[in-house]
């Protein structure tokens, strides 16, 4: 077991509500800043000064879907969390229990043919589990008897977890960047990465000479209590993104990715020589410090518990030792978990890296 894998991270820092409740703003959250082995620490409008002209941010402009919605099946009451729609017109989905305080906790999956008489009359008939899985497994195809965008919109409220304070409204898991696609597609959890960005915070980048380029991933249910590698999901790379990204990278800028998600839809639109292309449909990589990176340098997301697997995707951009010492730095000064919680921005390691870890301290 290393460093990394003996980390707990306290309850007590889980960020229980958004920025702008706990302070003057959504980017009114802390940044930790890596460099291989050197950390430093920052308030998130300093982004800029961290990054130089010709910097791409990618960034994910899937909308945050009212993804849950109340049933009941056999007499007892059940949250559905609506997480991915198949090609075949089906959802995947995960059934919960209702915990009393407005949250969830996890229920064993199925069986077939299990019945969730759903609000408006509508009806979900359990199939088969995702990816061939257990028939324990938490997530399963489903029919349902409407059309799901417009259950969710009538009856939906955003996916939490028992570590919020209470319910929010959706507009609180909307990024700058969100983008609703006319068919209702969108994503059951934020891409919460991008939650800090501020119309002024943009325009400050790019009045820096940062570029943005956007693509979309719908991330699917992230369950807080199961660490799996992440389902396929649905993603499009457009022809302007990779144009911007390839031209950076031969230009001598960085490709920094907002969120694991961009990572991941940036990455299968990928190939061996580096060089991304226009791709859309359904990527299931994960990325692993063995497979590596080609088109990233850098990433801003949150902070992920030692268990959870995006620490490999974190890993494999900026190495082990970036992460053993930048996770017990953000334990020792409070930073915030989840996603109103606060950020981790990993760059490229400069020439003059620490041997060790090592602090710049506020």
């Amino acid at each position: 077991m290393t460093a990394l894998d003996a980390l707990t991270v306290p309850a007590e820092l889980s960020a229980r509500v958004p920025a702008e409740q706990r302070g003057a703003g959504r980017d009114d959250v802390r940044m930790l800043v890596s460099r291989g082995r050197e950390v430093s620490h920052h308030a998130f409008r300093e982004l800029p000064e961290q990054l130089r002209a010709g910097d791409v941010l990618v960034v994910n402009t899937s909308a945050t879907l009212p993804a849950a919605v109340n049933g009941r099946t056999g007499g007892a009451r059940v949250v559905v969390h609506f997480s991915t729609r198949g090609d075949d017109g089906r959802w995947a989905v995960e059934l919960r229990h209702p915990d009393g305080t407005g949250a969830t906790v996890p229920r064993r999956g199925g069986p077939t043919g299990t019945v969730v008489h759903l609000p408006g009359g509508s009806r979900l008939v359990l199939q088969e589990p995702l990816g061939g899985a257990a028939a324990g497994a938490r997530l399963w195809w489903a029919r349902v008897s409407t059309e799901v965008p417009g259950l969710l919109r009538r009856y939906g409220r955003p996916i939490r977890y028992g570590y919020t304070e209470r319910d929010q409204p959706l507009s609180a898991y909307q990024t700058v960047f969100a983008v609703q696609a006319p068919d209702g597609s969108g994503s059951a959890e934020m891409p919460s990465a991008a939650r800090p960005f501020t119309p002024r915070l943009v325009a400050a980048l790019v009045r820096r000479g940062v570029q943005f380029a956007p693509l979309t991933l719908h991330t699917g249910v992230a369950s807080a209590e199961a660490y799996e590698p992440p389902y396929p999901e649905r993603f499009e790379v457009p022809r302007t993104t990779a144009w911007l990204v390839n031209a950076a990278r031969a230009a001598g800028g960085r490709v920094i990715a907002v969120g694991t998600t961009a990572v991941r839809a940036l990455e299968s639109s990928a190939g061996a020589d580096g060089v991304v292309r226009p791709a859309a449909g359904w990527t299931d990589l994960v990325v692993t410090p063995q497979r590596g990176v080609r088109a990233v340098d850098g990433l801003l997301t949150g902070l992920h518990e030692p268990e959870a697997s995006h620490l490999l995707m974190l890993e494999a951009v900026a190495g082990r030792a970036a992460l053993q010492c930048a996770y017990p730095e953000a334990l020792r000064h409070g930073y915030l978990w989840h996603e109103f919680g606060d950020v981790h921005l990993l760059l490229p390691e400069t020439e003059s890296h620490a041997p060790n870890c090592r602090s710049n301290d506020w």
